[in-house]
């Protein structure tokens, strides 16, 4: 099948299913606990225990203390940060949050990174510089910042590094975040059984796991794998936390004509996200008072017809520009290019407005491992199951990153 017939037959195959009954689409049956306190719904994160608000905060970057302060006293108690937010700005600003309202009434989840030359002390070293930035002696959960490999997460040096953490009572629970290759480094986590709960992207563009006749790789089928993962996860009591749920498909655009009455696309998509009773929490970030109405005001909020209507109408029209991070691009370049990232931060560029962010990742990059070093072959193109434009695309980011 070429691209432009498959991806003509990809929208084709979401615009029709409109007519799909609602369990076809991320209503799982025996949900996890869920509790209601005021205004806010809990959900109980796998086996860690912990009830968490279906909405988190994110901390990349956090919104001013006055928003900060009122997104708790909304009912949210879970916020994600890492090592390297805001130059480690964020887990400060967490560590004074908590200071101040009291350690019981936040979760926080933080995470360090497997970069070159890491070890078992330097894993060691970043935690305890976040547990310090945090003022506190325990972090809730702890993960390990977009595992990519799946071997990393049963490496002997990270398995010591938890071990001995754990009994120092450094962390409470530990788990990875995933940008890319998620089906390969979900299961793992999965089958090793070493890891209490998984985070990692969930969007109304993983419908796409509807087609079935499309064949490409044995791994992915033409489909994201990401609900099929989670899914796994469940079923192994390891907790849920979806990520880059507000993800937007190619260049940023006017999304108003997406809009259902009142509610906005952003909403049709936090609400998708939350019928999947697999999922613990949604993490996202709310930097200002509208963000933080429309984000707190979809909990317990069903996703009605036309909403549902207008948001797949949307993942129709933006499919071809949309990601996945599966990494399959990445394994066909002969070059070893890094595509999946490249794309990744296109994407925190164009759809978040984190511009700077974008820059400084895409600055990190050797120059061999960007466009720079492309020699025009196609194979990214050839290997995409979704049928992205990936050459363009990275080519496209470094004259805007670079």
């Amino acid at each position: 099948m070429s691209k432009n017939n498959r991806r003509l037959f990809l929208k084709e195959m979401i615009l029709s299913s409109l007519s799909v009954p609602l369990l076809s689409f991320g209503v799982f049956s025996s949900p996890p606990q869920r509790i209601q306190k005021g205004d806010m719904y809990y959900r109980r994160l796998g086996r860690t225990g912990l009830l968490i608000s279906e909405i988190s905060l994110g901390g990349s970057p956090l919104p001013d203390w006055a928003i900060m302060r009122q997104v708790i006293d909304r009912g949210v108690n879970y916020i994600d940060t890492s090592h390297t937010y805001m130059n480690g700005n964020s887990e400060r600003q967490i560590g004074k949050l908590l200071k101040e309202v009291g350690r019981d009434k936040v979760y926080v989840g933080t995470k360090f990174h497997l970069r070159s030359h890491w070890s078992e002390e330097s894993i060691i070293s970043s935690v305890e510089g976040s547990l310090k930035r945090l003022q506190t002696d325990t972090i809730d959960v702890l993960l390990i910042h977009g595992a990519s490999n799946p071997k990393n997460l049963t490496d002997v040096r990270v398995l010591s590094a938890f071990e001995k953490m754990k009994k120092d009572g450094k962390f409470r629970f530990n788990g990875l975040s995933c940008h890319s290759h998620h089906h390969e480094v979900i299961t793992e986590a999965v089958k090793c059984g070493q890891y209490d709960m998984v985070q990692l992207g969930y969007n109304v563009f993983d419908i796409e796991d509807t087609q079935q006749d499309i064949k490409t790789y044995s791994d992915y089928l033409g489909t994201s794998g990401i609900r099929r993962v989670i899914n796994m996860a469940y079923d192994r009591d390891i907790g849920v936390i979806a990520m880059k749920v507000l993800k937007v498909g190619g260049k940023r655009q006017n999304l108003d004509r997406y809009r259902t009455g009142s509610a906005s696309l952003y909403q049709a998509m936090l609400k998708w996200a939350l019928e999947n009773r697999q999922v613990t929490s949604i993490v996202t970030e709310m930097l200002n008072r509208t963000q933080l109405e429309e984000d707190l005001s979809v909990v317990n909020s069903p996703l009605l017809p036309k909403e549902r209507k207008k948001l797949f109408q949307y993942a129709a029209e933006n499919c071809g520009d949309y990601c996945h991070m599966c990494g399959t691009c990445k394994n066909h370049c002969p070059q070893g290019i890094e595509t999946t990232s490249i794309l990744r931060y296109l994407a925190y560029f164009e759809g978040y407005g984190k511009k700077e962010r974008a820059r400084t990742l895409y600055s990190r990059l050797s120059p061999e491992k960007t466009a720079k070093a492309c020699t025009e072959c196609g194979q990214c193109d050839q290997s995409c199951p979704y049928g992205v434009s990936v050459n363009q695309r990275i080519h496209e980011a470094d004259s805007l990153l670079a």
